[in-house]
C-alpha cells in the first residue's frame, strides 16, 4: 500500500500548507517567529484510508515493520528493519507496559529514523547528519547504513558503552562534541555537505524534522490493535515531545476514522532536575527553556521544549509530570522485577503513573523507551 500523505501544515496556523516535498526540518517558515519555532506536521487524504483499516486482526495480514501502517505515514524510501511490532506486556491487572527495547536498535527512536532517513533518501542527499546523547544517534546510523548512506553523528564525550558499540559497528562518523556546540555544528554540517539533517535544527524551540514524529503514530495503532480498544491513559516518557504528539496523533487518527470515541489521557513524564513542556503549560506558553539540574536520566534531560508537547497535552486533556531520579529508579527497579530490563529515562512512564497513585482508571499503559544497556552508569568506574 502506498503514502496517502498529502503536504505539511504548521502547528502554529493548520491553514498555513506546504507541498509534502521536501520534507520541512527547521519547522514553519511562515508563523515561526525569532521567539517561538513552530513544528510542521505531515496531513493525509483520511477519506481515502482502506475500510478496515484498524480493524481486530486486519494488521496481522499485513507486513511487518511500517509497511504495515504504510497509507497513513510518510513515503517510505528506505529499507525496513522490521521496525515496531513491540510486546505490549501486562503489569498488574489494568496496567500494560510497552516495551520499545524490542526494537533493532533497542529504542523507540527506530520508528522515527526509518522515516526520516527514507526523507533523505527521497531528496537524495548524499547522506544524513544527527546531534544526539544516545538513542537518536545509535538509531539514525542503523537506518543510513541499511540505506547505504553515510552517517555522521554529533555525540556526548560520555556516551554510553551500548550506543558507542552500535555506532562503531554501522560505520558512523562519530564527533564528540560539547552539547552546547552540538546544533551549532550540525547546521554548519548541513550547509556545508548537504547531508539531511534528522534533528533538531532550531533554537527558539524544538521543531526537529517535520516527517519524524509520523514514526510515533505507529505505537498508538499497535496498542489499539493488542487492546481492541482505546486505552484510558498513557504515560511517556518525554524530552522534546515528539513521540507524545506522535502517539497522541496515532490515537486522534484512530478516533477520526471511527475506532474510539476519545484519544486517551496523555501524560508527559519529564526529569524533575529540568521539565520544558511542564513549564511551557504552567506559563501558558508555546514552548519554554529551563535550566538542567543533575539527573541521571540523561536521554530526556532537555533544556527546551517544543509546541508539539503542548499540543498533545492540550488536545488529550493530559498533564506534564515531573518524576525525580529516585522515582525512576523506583519505577526501573519495577520493571525489571517484571522481567523487562529499561534504561532509567524509560522507565518515567511507569514513574509518573505511581506518582498519580493506584486512581487511575484502566486500562493504562506505560511506554518503556529502551534497553538498560543504554544507561551511561554501565561505564567502568
Amino acid at each position: 500500500m502506498t503514502s496517502l500523505a498529502t503536504g505539511q501544515r504548521s502547528l502554529g496556523d493548520p491553514s498555513v500548507r506546504f507541498p509534502l516535498w521536501p520534507p520541512l526540518t527547521e519547522g514553519c517558515p511562515v508563523t515561526s517567529t525569532d521567539d517561538v519555532a513552530y513544528p510542521v506536521e505531515v496531513d493525509y487524504a483520511y477519506d481515502q484510508v482502506p475500510d478496515g483499516f484498524f480493524a481486530p486482526g486486519a494488521a496481522a495480514a499485513r507486513p511487518r515493520g511500517h509497511e504495515r501502517w504504510a497509507p497513513l505515514l510518510p513515503p517510505l524510501r528506505a529499507p525496513s528493519l522490521a521496525e515496531g511490532g513491540t510486546p505490549l506486556l501486562p503489569l498488574e491487572d489494568g496496567v500494560w507496559v510497552k516495551d520499545e527495547s524490542r526494537n533493532p536498535t533497542w529504542s523507540h527512536k527506530d520508528r522515527l529514523n526509518r522515516i526520516t532517513v527514507s526523507a533523505a533518501v527521497g531528496v537524495g542527499a548524499p547522506g544524513v547528519v544527527v546531534a544526539s546523547s544516545g538513542n537518536h544517534g545509535a538509531s539514525a546510523a542503523a537506518y543510513a547504513a541499511r540505506a547505504g548512506l553515510p552517517c555522521t553523528v554529533l555525540t556526548s564525550p560520555d556516551a554510553p558503552p551500548a550506543v558507542d558499540a552500535f555506532l562503531r559497528a554501522y560505520g558512523a562518523t562519530v564527533l564528540h562534541v560539547p552539547a552546547e556546540d552540538r546544533w551549532p555544528m550540525l547546521r554548519d554540517l548541513v550547509e556545508r555537505t548537504g547531508y539531511h539533517p534528522v534533528s533538531n535544527l532550531t533554537s527558539a524551540a524544538h521543531t526537529g524534522h517535520g516527517f519524524g514524529p509520523e514514526g510515533y503514530k505507529t505505537i498508538a495503532y499497535e496498542i489499539h490493535d493488542e487492546l481492541g480498544a482505546l486505552p484510558r491513559a498513557v504515560f511517556v516518557p518525554t524530552g522534546y515531545g515528539e513521540m507524545l504528539f506522535g502517539v497522541w496523533k496515532g490515537f486522534a487518527e484512530l478516533v477520526r476514522l471511527g475506532y474510539g470515541e476519545r484519544v486517551p489521557r496523555l501524560y508527559a513524564c519529564e526529569p524533575a532536575a529540568g521539565g520544558p513542556l511542564a513549564a511551557a503549560v504552567r506559563d501558558g506558553v508555546p514552548a519554554a527553556h529551563v535550566p538542567v539540574g543533575e539527573t541521571a536520566a540523561y536521554a530526556i534531560d532537555c533544556p527546551v521544549g517544543g509546541y508539539r508537547g503542548v499540543v498533545a497535552l492540550r488536545e488529550s486533556r493530559g498533564a506534564a509530570l515531573l518524576v525525580t531520579d529516585e522515582e525512576l529508579a523506583g519505577a526501573r527497579a519495577e520493571l525489571a522485577r517484571g522481567g523487562v530490563w529499561a534504561e532509567l529515562s524509560a522507565a518515567a512512564g511507569l514513574a509518573g503513573l505511581r506518582q498519580l497513585g493506584r486512581g487511575v482508571e484502566g486500562p493504562v499503559v506505560c511506554v518503556s523507551t529502551s534497553s538498560g544497556f543504554k544507561d551511561r552508569d554501565l561505564l567502568p568506574q
